[in-house]
């Protein structure tokens, strides 16, 4: 298959390997901020073929995790309204809020819906005139610019029953919290393609100089990764902290200017609160007042929620690369992709749904926890 299979050769991802073993001397620990990169990289086993003593440190780049617990809980609330259908993407329906999900919220009757993009939203809102339709926009730049287009058309429609419960993040001030952190290890980034492909990767430039911490942005394909682990090793090993660009093929240094001028047409930047991670400052957009109409956060007035993780789920530790999964003493037994205590097993692009559908098991278990609980089960 074209620019597909040619990123999974077997042969030159061992040259890679090879070549990589060879330039590594230290230990050096590497992390990878997005959520899809982290999935290739433990469904590959990459992770555990790199030289003795590099790690990789899976990051905060799931989208649904760090989406806040007050914004679901907000979600919720606004679902189980009559008149009301609420709709996203369907990674979200099954992420656990205080007290329940919207897949069962939508199993007790609330009209929740699953749409492939936000125009699907907006259709709805067109073809249900009578009915109040929600959008839950999540994700992070690389989801802000349709969102942002949805908003825009349904303006020029004058559609007065459409409105967005926005929860997006920004990645570069994730990276600087982390790396302005005492305990960070981090010693060079994975930066996410697709992420790149819409904002360019001129946001790095600063965190790189100010923190001397290589970035390089990378695709999502085994090939890929191997490339980009060995161009950071590369940049460690000469001393040298620059932002490289492995994903040539999609990402350019300014990004895409239609899609980066949507997103400042639509969206500010904001504080935003990070689920099991907490509060970051200008982490987040939200929308501009001019657009304020269909903000269902205000429409809907849902404030005053009390939001309450469940006291097992270490998701902060696993978003920050503080913890493996395989730390945590619930994985794979109380917690699975069909009962999911946390957020970081329920996603696609989930750290723990990633080392579980990988059959990765703690130290001293024997045998995989929880086959046939696949992450689509």
């Amino acid at each position: 298959m074209k620019y597909l299979d040619e990123y999974r050769d077997p042969e030159l991802a061992r040259r890679l390997l090879d070549e990589l073993h060879r330039t590594a001397t230290r230990p050096w620990r590497l992390m990878e901020v997005c959520g899809g990169q982290t999935h290739t990289l433990v469904r590959q086993g990459i992770d555990e073929l790199l030289p003795a003593g590099m790690r990789m440190i899976h990051g905060p780049g799931c989208p649904v995790c760090v989406t806040p617990l007050e914004t679901l809980d907000r979600a919720m609330a606004i679902a189980a309204r009559p008149g009301v259908i609420l709709t996203s993407f369907g990674d979200m329906l099954r992420v656990p809020g205080s007290d329940t999900d919207l897949l069962a919220l939508r199993a007790r009757g609330a009209d929740v819906r699953v749409v492939y993009t936000p125009m699907d939203a907006v259709r709805l809102a067109e073809e249900h005139p009578g009915r109040d339709v929600v959008f839950l926009a999540v994700g992070f730049e690389t989801t802000a610019p349709a969102n942002a287009m949805a908003v825009l058309h349904a303006s020029r429609l004058g559609l007065r029953n459409f409105s967005v419960l926005v929860s997006h993040v920004l990645v570069p001030p994730a990276m600087t919290a982390l790396l302005d952190s005492p305990a960070c290890g981090v010693e060079a980034f994975l930066a996410a393609g697709h992420v790149c492909a819409v904002m360019g990767w001129t946001e790095y430039e600063p965190i790189v100089a100010r923190h001397r911490v290589p970035v390089v942005v990378t695709g999502f394909e085994p090939l890929d990764l191997l490339e980009g682990i060995l161009m950071a090793t590369r940049q460690l090993e000469e001393g040298r902290a620059e932002v490289e660009n492995q994903y040539a093929r999609a990402v350019r240094r300014g990004g895409n200017g239609a899609a980066r001028a949507a997103v400042a047409r639509v969206f500010q930047v904001t504080d935003r609160s990070w689920r099991g991670i907490g509060d970051l400052p200008r982490s987040g957009l939200e929308l501009r007042p001019e657009f304020a109409a269909f903000d269902a956060a205000r429409r809907f007035d849902v404030d005053g929620l009390r939001p309450a993780e469940h006291p097992e789920c270490v998701a902060g530790g696993i978003l920050t690369g503080a913890l493996l999964p395989t730390d945590c003493t619930a994985y794979g037994t109380r917690c699975t992709p069909r009962h999911p205590l946390g957020a970081p097993m329920v996603s696609a692009e989930g750290t723990c749904a990633a080392f579980h559908a990988a059959g990765r098991v703690a130290a001293g278990v024997t045998g995989v926890v929880g086959v046939g609980e696949g992450n689509g089960s």
